[in-house]
């Protein structure tokens, strides 16, 4: 493994520091660390295609795969060894994975199974020795042709049977490496047309796999925390997941809300056409924000690129959400849901992004406590609907005690009958009094 990279401070040059990320540094009573909780994704780091597009073959270097393509069991092993000997370099003290990026599949259940407990052990092994933990693990339920018309929602029950073997077989394996959290992403669970597909079944049928997987955990005394990742789209032209608010409604009307909470890629917020911190706003507003995919995208393309975040902006907006949770993310984290660039071959470029990533979130962290201990900008967001407290009836409508006969008898008591007033939303101040912090 490489010397760990240290905290050197602001001024530092050099790439293979931190600038910002120290991670015992007290903010807001607790350790950076624990505020920030990061974690570093299996597949785009150590599988994830090689750089490999639609329009081009495989560019990354990777020399300790070299010799071992055709032993999958040995390609995986050693796969996770140099995974966690890049954690132990950025010191990251959490990590997640799909059951078939960190073992290989096998023709058959069984010898998928048979694979997957090599790994388990394989990875115990690591999380005993080097004191990582895993904050999710989730099953894959796109990859493979069997599931070109999803796992939950396929049309043929044996695939949805098949689909629920792998969810069952990943719960028992987070189980035994001490998971925090359980993932759930459909990646293939929506449609490609509308003339061959039934919505209320196939959302019905992915319903009862939940609900099976919760009956499932409670009786294993499963702890991890089930989490859902909404996407609007790709590979799919629409997933049933769209975004933060249809996935709280889907689980309000099959009655999973208290058995969920949401697992947000920012990536998957902006391709909805939301504001890159939307999702996390929202979930977190009605107590559904249970971990974050740390990622960026580039809004010229219009697929998941899945970069890594480096704009402070961002990060500031996505910590100040982070800094008003009651324990912050706990037990989730900022997962680095991120790849390199095609074009960046070096595998020192891995280093150097998640270098830059980390930096970026300890930044935004510092520029929203400080934010949040000054208070300006809550105090004008609070000024802004002073109305609602100011005033009988604003006070009467929040009670749940006004009728709208109430409300057009305010409305015609208005001084000399006329307009409500308009008020400035002063929209260019607020951004103004942000940058301040930045």
């Amino acid at each position: 493994c490489r010397e760990k990279i240290e905290f050197k401070g602001a001024e530092s040059k050099d790439p293979l520091s931190y600038r910002y990320y120290d991670a015992s540094k007290v903010v807001l009573g607790k350790p950076m660390k624990e505020w920030l909780r990061f974690s570093i994704c299996f597949w785009h780091t150590m599988v994830g295609g090689g750089g490999q597009d639609p329009f081009g073959a495989k560019t990354l270097q990777r020399p300790w795969e070299d010799g071992l393509e055709e032993n999958p069991m040995k390609l995986a092993k050693k796969r996770i060894d140099v995974f966690f000997c890049l954690l132990q370099t950025l010191g990251v003290e959490y990590y997640a994975f799909h059951d078939f990026d960190v073992a290989p599949e096998g023709a058959t259940i069984e010898e998928s199974q048979k694979n997957l407990k090599e790994i388990t052990e394989y990875l115990l092994e690591k999380q005993t020795s080097t004191g990582i933990k895993l904050l999710w693990a989730t099953q894959n339920l796109f990859s493979h042709p069997r599931y070109m018309n999803g796992g939950m929602t396929n049309p043929e029950v044996d695939i949805f049977c098949y689909a629920a073997t792998q969810i069952k077989d990943v719960m028992d394996m987070n189980a035994k490496l001490g998971g925090l959290n359980h993932v759930f992403w459909g990646g293939r669970e929506g449609y490609q047309s509308l003339l061959n597909t039934n919505i209320k079944q196939e959302c019905s049928h992915m319903a009862q796999m939940y609900k099976m997987a919760i009956q499932y955990g409670k009786s294993k005394g499963y702890t991890a925390q089930f989490l859902l990742e909404p996407k609007p789209r790709e590979p799919t032209k629409h997933q049933y997941d769209y975004d933060a608010q249809t996935t709280m409604a889907f689980l309000a009307e099959y009655g999973l809300l208290g058995d969920f909470k949401l697992n947000i890629e920012p990536n998957h917020t902006t391709l909805a056409g939301h504001e890159l911190e939307h999702d996390i706003v929202v979930s977190s507003a009605y107590g559904m924000l249970g971990s974050i995919d740390s990622n960026t995208g580039d809004t010229m393309l219009g697929w998941d690129t899945d970069q890594f975040p480096m704009d402070v902006m961002k990060t500031t907006a996505i910590m100040s959400v982070v800094l008003e949770q009651e324990g912050g993310l706990a037990p989730g984290g900022l997962n680095f849901d991120c790849k390199v660039r095609r074009e960046s071959v070096d595998p020192l470029d891995l280093v150097l992004g998640h270098i830059g990533a980390m930096d970026t979130y300890a930044h935004g962290l510092l520029c929203a406590a400080k934010m949040k201990q000054d208070g300006e900008m809550a105090r004008m967001v609070s000024l802004r609907y002073d109305s609602w407290n100011s005033t009988d009836i604003g006070t009467k409508i929040e009670a749940g005690e006004a009728t709208l006969e109430d409300c057009e008898a305010h409305a015609k008591g208005l001084v000399g009958g006329e307009q409500p007033k308009l008020t400035s939303g002063k929209q260019e101040l607020y951004e103004m009094v942000r940058n301040r912090y930045l």
